[in-house]
């Protein structure tokens, strides 16, 4: 969703590297092509007024004049104000002293409240919290059927006594489902309210009559991060019409430019609390305006791929792996890089895995054209393979690797991949594991070239390169030298092979190879 904005401020940081001092004319053109960058995405023109004028008064400051490196900290300057436009801080839920913790969902229809009441109750499970869904959006045809559909795959159970499509009275519904959370025991309650086309009184109204019945802990306004600037009139006029303490963006997974995401918490005071970013109901997270600052920047959101291999991946698995890696569990076999990409598919798209590293906004078309079934035909291609292939690949010779392809339905150039791949792989994983380093970087502990021994191969080859002492007797050293000449091999005077050391005619030579006539070009 950000990729405009991202590569358009990453053009006018460029300009910036290599200059020891920014001048007043270094600075304007900065704020002006942050400014263009910021309207382009759809940012609102308040908002970009602010943060350009914050941006410019803060470096003609001692903090950019006195800075060894100006460029970093214009960049450094520029991550603050993303994140403070973005709200700051992380907010999170409050949590009812007394349950059940009441949370009600309001937006325009299509926003996606009731699949992100799905998702919301999906998380706050995973949190160890016993929600439940209250579909008290009565109006839209199958709301209700649909809140069922989606609170049975999140496992969440759904308070569901009205059947809806204009039937049944959606305040008395969520009013009765406070008790029934407390009858049962339930500790959230996730009312799903109806939305409108547009924002109108009756709609209003119906959403401020719920907020009086169940008076809710939380109301969490539900906004589409694809319609622009459109967003924030929304949010402002349902802040004053119902108010609510947080926004949730969902389908940042979008194309459009995300100037809503930039706008809404600076304009309406409201921080932004959790996003959504997918269809699946685990494609939902609480917002940190840090790690969303740093994605913009192409900084990369570290912490977040962190929590999510936390959750993700098996502890003992990882470690089995790591101290094989290692050299004290056996070796690493294709049994054990097969069940390391089947433990990094869960952490989603790999796409969206390598988009939360620093720097892959510049490599961001081959990232959205990587086609994520390349790593089925590589699972296909090792359980075609025997026990004893993925236990020891050395022993995979020509015939195996043909009937391995011929199982796959793959091709044997794709089998030699794998296992040249699989090798180099292993390789550098246990460089990692045993010196904890890249391999072939010279000079840094733990990595080839480094320590010792890698001083020791490199002081070996100064000695080689520098060759014989030469004596200090004019006499010795010409018959030294006359000496080494006659041991040393006849060389032909051409290295392109001519044995008589003679000149060519090239243009003859040319000419006789009867070359094309368009070819003489290339012979200039």
């Amino acid at each position: 969703m950000f990729a405009t904005l991202s590569d358009r401020l990453a053009d006018t940081f460029k300009n910036l590297r290599g200059k020891g001092r920014l001048s007043e004319a270094d600075i304007d053109a900065t704020a002006r092509e942050i400014r263009i960058a910021l309207l382009e995405a759809d940012v609102a023109l308040p908002v970009v007024r602010q943060f350009v004028d914050a941006v410019k008064e803060r470096a003609r400051g001692e903090e950019v004049s006195g800075a060894l490196n100006p460029a970093q900290q214009v960049i450094k300057i520029v991550d603050e104000e993303l994140v403070a436009i973005l709200g700051g801080e992380t907010r999170r839920l409050r949590y009812a002293k007394t349950a059940p913790t009441v949370i009600m969902l309001a937006g325009l229809q299509g926003a996606g409240k009731t699949t992100l009441a799905a998702k919301l109750a999906l998380w706050l499970k995973e949190q160890g919290k016993q929600p439940v869904l209250v579909a008290a959006d009565l109006q839209r045809p199958n709301a209700v059927n649909q809140l069922q559909v989606n609170g049975e795959r999140a496992g969440v159970p759904v308070f569901a006594p009205e059947p809806g499509n204009g039937v049944g009275d959606p305040v008395e519904v969520a009013r009765s489902s406070i008790e029934e959370a407390r009858r049962k025991l339930y500790d959230v309650v996730i009312v799903d309210t109806a939305g409108r086309l547009g924002v109108d009184a009756d709609m209003m109204q119906q959403a401020a009559d719920i907020r009086d019945a169940v008076s809710p802990d939380e109301i969490l306004f539900v906004v589409d991060a694809m319609i622009g600037q459109d967003a924030v009139t929304t949010a402002q006029a349902f802040l004053d019409g119902v108010g609510y303490d947080g926004v949730v963006l969902t389908k940042l997974d979008g194309d459009a430019r995300g100037g809503a995401a930039l706008s809404i918490a600076s304009l309406t005071g409201k921080p932004v609390m959790f996003a959504s970013s997918g269809e699946k109901l685990s494609d939902f997270d609480v917002f940190h305006p840090d790690r969303m600052a740093s994605r913009i920047l192409d900084m990369g959101d570290v912490m977040t791929l962190i929590e999510q291999a936390e959750k993700s991946f098996d502890q003992e698995q990882a470690l089995k792996a790591a101290n094989k890696l290692s050299g004290q569990g056996g070796e690493f076999t294709l049994d054990d890089f097969l069940e390391q990409m089947q433990q990094v598919r869960k952490l989603g798209s790999m796409s969206k895995i390598m988009g939360m590293l620093p720097g892959m906004g510049q490599y961001r078309d081959q990232l959205e054209n990587f086609d994520e079934r390349e790593i089925d035909r590589l699972q296909a291609i090792i359980q075609s393979m025997t026990p004893a292939e993925r236990a020891n690949p050395k022993m995979i010779d020509g015939s195996r690797r043909a009937r391995i392809a011929r199982g796959s339905g793959r091709q044997v150039s794709d089998v030699n991949s794998l296992v040249d791949r699989f090798f180099e792989a292993r390789k550098m994983m246990m460089s990692f594991a045993k010196g904890g380093g890249m391999p072939g970087l010279p000079g840094m502990p733990g990595m080839a070239g480094g320590g010792k021994r890698g001083k020791a191969k490199q002081a070996a080859k100064n000695k080689q390169g520098k060759g014989r002492r030469v004596s200090g007797n004019p006499a010795k050293a010409a018959a030294a030298a006359q000496a080494s000449k006659d041991k040393a091999p006849a060389a032909s005077a051409n290295p392109f092979g001519n044995p008589d050391g003679e000149d060519l005619d090239y243009e003859k030579a040319a000419a006789a190879l009867d070359l094309p006539k368009d070819f003489s070009k290339f012979l200039k």
